[in-house]
């Protein structure tokens, strides 16, 4: 049982490294404090969570002027935390993030185009683990004040990105589908 719960906090740790897809929107200072960037996966059907502490966005929007519009995320993935210090070590390793080897999970954005209303379709490259793949982040973005507010939900595929390597492969245990949701909190430019 221990190594099924490891298993899904592993998971939701790799999906936590795309995770830096959404701090993609503003040159401004990231509140750190209000942001956040979790990953969901299930593992034997439980939905398990964890959170990446550290991730830095060089973003700069205006949704007046969309095709000058850009953002590069990185995340380090030895920030992980799912809460059982076993599991955040394990998934730091070789057949998961392989932090040593590969220390930054990275998105760079490409366009960043108007959606379905209220959302922006970010277009992009994602990096994990040495492998890149090409996604569209649904980002939600409103004014607060003095803050903008990005919001949203990438779903990927842990094991596009061998993220779960030997005998983690195994979708049946950790699911292959994983949610990255963020919320980026930046001060106006």
């Amino acid at each position: 049982m221990k190594r099924n719960s490891r298993r899904g906090s592993l998971v939701i740790a790799a999906v936590l490294a795309a995770s830096g897809i959404a701090a993609n929107l503003a040159w401004a200072q990231v509140d750190a404090a209000k942001s956040s960037v979790t990953a969901v996966a299930r593992q034997i059907g439980v939905p398990m969570e964890g959170k990446f502490r550290k991730f830095d966005a060089a973003v700069s929007f205006d949704p007046a002027k969309l095709a000058t519009s850009s953002a590069k995320v990185e995340i380090d993935v030895s920030s992980f935390e799912i809460g059982d210090a076993e599991t955040t070590k394990e998934v730091k390793g070789k057949d998961w993030f392989d932090a040593a080897r590969y220390p930054k999970a990275v998105f760079q954005s490409i366009s960043i185009k108007n959606g379905t209303p209220g959302k922006y379709d970010v277009a992009g490259k994602l990096t994990i683990k040495g492998k890149t793949v090409d996604v569209v982040v649904p980002a939600t973005y409103r004014q607060e004040g003095a803050v903008q507010v990005f919001e949203g939900a990438l779903p990927i595929k842990r094991t596009a990105f061998n993220i779960g390597d030997g005998e983690w492969k195994d979708t049946s245990v950790v699911a292959d589908d994983v949610q990255i949701k963020f919320r980026i909190v930046q001060a106006n430019k």
